[in-house]
């Protein structure tokens, strides 16, 4: 059976994300995704992370997220247009305030993949 949160954004538009480990091997494309803690039940995310290769950028600041937040899974939502995932990570980060997103922006996940430098 797939492991699936539904996160609602500031919108109140609900996204579903899939546990990583369902995903295995990790896809090569475009995706939002979230590393979370629980609190009992309730799943709280301390980091929203857009990209444009889940493959290359799904693990950057994971290490961070695990030591310093209390991280322990990584779900995703698999998302071919950019637009569409900065939209969803804005508004999930609006409703949610994920503590590694500074400020609405993440540390380094958010749009490095795609902006060279950035």
């Amino acid at each position: 059976m797939t492991r699936q949160i539904d996160f609602t954004g500031q919108s109140g538009v609900l996204y579903r994300y899939k546990a990583l480990e369902e995903m295995r091997p990790i896809p090569p494309g475009g995706a939002n995704f979230v590393y979370v803690k629980w609190d009992g039940d309730a799943p709280k995310i301390v980091y929203a992370g857009e990209t444009d290769s889940l493959h290359r950028s799904v693990f950057e600041t994971w290490d961070e997220a695990q030591a310093g937040h209390g991280a322990t899974e990584i779900f995703a939502r698999l998302n071919i247009t950019g637009v569409v995932r900065r939209a969803e990570h804005d508004d999930i980060v609006a409703q949610h305030q994920p503590p590694m997103n500074v400020g609405g922006e993440s540390l380094t996940g958010r749009r490095k993949a795609s902006r060279p430098g950035g």
